[in-house]
């Protein structure tokens, strides 16, 4: 293939992703798409990452971002792109911005009589950009060659502005069509500052708020990190000398090594004793908190609105106030300078505060348990380490983990979808590679996207995947049991060794003991050219007692009657 020499819709595209930051994105090829996979991969400081089907696409472009701030998916038209959507449901709900590119029918084909393949057989091809439109906060479609610096410009700098995924649809013949060079980046990247007279009024009201208050503490939520407001809501804590608490979503965005770090606010789910200062503070300070039903364990627990603050990119809500253009980070900061010391939640933190959790070791002949499996993975967690826990009991178990200085967790629990974690992972992986990426999930969830192994067998990612065997839905046994939430047992360590093929490393290990798990732990950390997965023999009932009692209490929430005027 030899490269055009004018300046295309190919090459626009490609190189503003490359000027926001993107090294590696991630495919499917399709017919609708090819021609736009040659620009991308023309562009020297473009990469692409092949998936092995497009919803591992669009979550190996999720956790891509997760790592590197933004990233991007190419998928083909409606077979592909109508996969690629949950992925894209996934980056929505988790504050993730990913742009998810898709080819499209040629545009002369778009307004003519004719039926084309991939499609629903009728003359309708406004559908999927009619979903893309409720997944996305910009969904733009390239129909002339000479609009299309603007619409890409747009998309862009709405992913970039509201930390979600944006859409952009690429008719199969406009990739090849002449268009301006773009102009300076700046345009697209530009953060928005807020509105000085706003920030003022609403610091100053936050101040009197908190100087009114006996036992403030502080809530870190899962939108904290998109907003880039670690070292605000630090420097706001410093000031005020209170308690941290984070939501389990939020775990790892504020070091749990920080002096006043006291634990996962998750009512009978928490840790180190988190609810228990959460009751005792009378006001909370939160900063991109997210209370859904999961996260409040069947809204149970989360303060009251006259005694909350929260902040989220752009504006501010207090008790009888609601201020815009306000963005996170400088409020925090700003407030910081206004508040004196309110150190009572932590003087109450200091009399009640648990040990950490350290499980005694179990006899290493003895069949493998929770306890000695969690026990383990902690060995294996410095402060290099991104530990992935996968919708179901390793949220709960993920959540005892102690991570030291620099570790870092990933979790998906606004969209909750079991699976997410090996195709995330794979992404993370590819952003961040002097890293060591763990992974725990169950064999239900793993059933879904294991296939995508295959692609850290290729790009050789030295990836621990802690496989928990227990023959079934652990989560869903626990909402709700049924035969439908038992499945076929694999050979898992065999499927890992079968994508090795004639030239791959990886290795698929059993342990069914403590002394299996220890050697395979070891086998692990020595393989540096490829994955490994420990498949690790659990029974369905060894679960937390947080997962049985919360999903008690999910599975009550689920079961309301309607309500009378309904």
């Amino acid at each position: 293939m030899t490269k055009e020499t004018q300046f295309t819709v190919g090459d626009y595209l490609a190189e503003r992703l490359s000027q926001i930051g993107i090294i590696n994105h991630f495919v499917v090829p399709g017919d609708y798409n090819l021609k736009l996979l040659d620009y991308l991969e023309y562009h020297p400081k473009l990469s692409e990452i092949g998936c092995c089907n497009e919803l591992n696409c669009a979550f190996a472009a999720e956790g891509y971002a997760r790592a590197h701030g933004i990233s991007a998916a190419v998928v083909t038209y409606s077979v592909g792109a109508l996969t690629a959507f949950d992925g894209i449901g996934g980056a929505y709900a988790e504050n993730l911005p990913v742009i998810l590119i898709s080819g499209a029918p040629n545009t002369n084909d778009l307004n003519s009589s004719h039926i084309l393949h991939h499609t629903t057989g009728t003359h309708n091809f406004d559908y999927q950009m009619d979903i893309a439109k409720n997944l996305t906060v910009a969904a733009v479609a390239l129909r002339r060659a000479n609009e299309a610096p603007r619409l890409i410009d747009h998309a862009l700098r709405q992913a970039v502005l509201q930390h979600k995924p944006v859409y952009i649809e690429v008719p199969t013949n406009m990739a090849t069509q002449p268009c301006p060079k773009p102009g300076p980046i700046s345009a697209v990247i530009e953060p928005e500052t807020s509105d000085k007279a706003s920030l003022e009024q609403a610091t100053d009201v936050a101040a009197d708020l908190i100087s009114k208050s006996e036992k403030p503490i502080m809530l870190a939520g899962p939108k904290i990190r998109a907003a880039g407001a670690e070292k605000a809501f630090l420097k706001l804590a410093g000031a005020l000398d209170a308690a941290v608490v984070v939501q389990p979503n939020a775990k790892s965005f504020i070091s749990e090594e920080y002096k006043n770090y006291a634990g996962v606010y998750w009512g009978l789910c928490s840790t180190r004793a988190a609810d228990k200062i959460g009751d005792f503070a009378d006001f909370f300070i939160g900063a991109g908190t997210v209370f859904n039903d999961y996260t409040s364990n069947g809204y149970k627990i989360g303060p009251s609105a006259e005694q909350f603050i929260d902040s989220d990119y752009m504006h501010v809500s207090l008790p009888g106030y609601e201020f815009t253009r306000v963005k996170m980070d400088e409020f925090l900061s700003r407030l910081a300078d206004k508040v004196s010391k309110k150190n009572a939640t932590m003087v109450e933190y200091a009399r009640i505060k648990p040990a950490l959790l350290n499980y005694a070791p179990a006899n290493p002949k003895e069949l493998l348990t929770r306890e000695e499996l969690m026990r383990q993975i902690q060995g294996v967690i410095d402060g290099n380490t991104t530990l992935y826990a996968e919708t179901g009991d390793s949220w709960f178990n993920g959540m005892q983990m102690n991570l030291p200085e620099g570790a870092k967790f990933e979790i998906e629990m606004q969209w909750g979808h079991i699976g997410w974690s090996v195709p995330s992972a794979l992404g993370y992986a590819i952003a961040a590679p002097k890293r060591r990426t763990v992974i725990m999930v169950g064999d239900g969830s793993f059933q879904l996207t294991g296939q995508e192994l295959a692609q850290m067998v290729l790009h050789k990612l030295p990836v621990i995947i802690f496989l928990i065997n227990n023959r079934g839905y652990t989560i869903e046994i626990q909402i709700h049991d049924g035969p439908y939430n038992r499945i076929k047992n694999w050979d898992y360590a065999a499927f890992m060794e079968s994508f090795n093929a004639e030239d791959g490393k990886a290795k698929g290990l059993k342990a069914n003991t403590g002394e299996e798990l220890d050697q395979a732990i070891q086998i692990a950390l020595a393989n540096k050219e490829g994955p490994t997965l420990i498949e690790c023999y659990n029974h369905t009932d060894d679960c937390t007692k947080e997962l049985v009692a919360w999903g008690s209490v999910v599975g009550a929430t689920n079961a309301r009657a309607p309500a009378a005027d309904q």
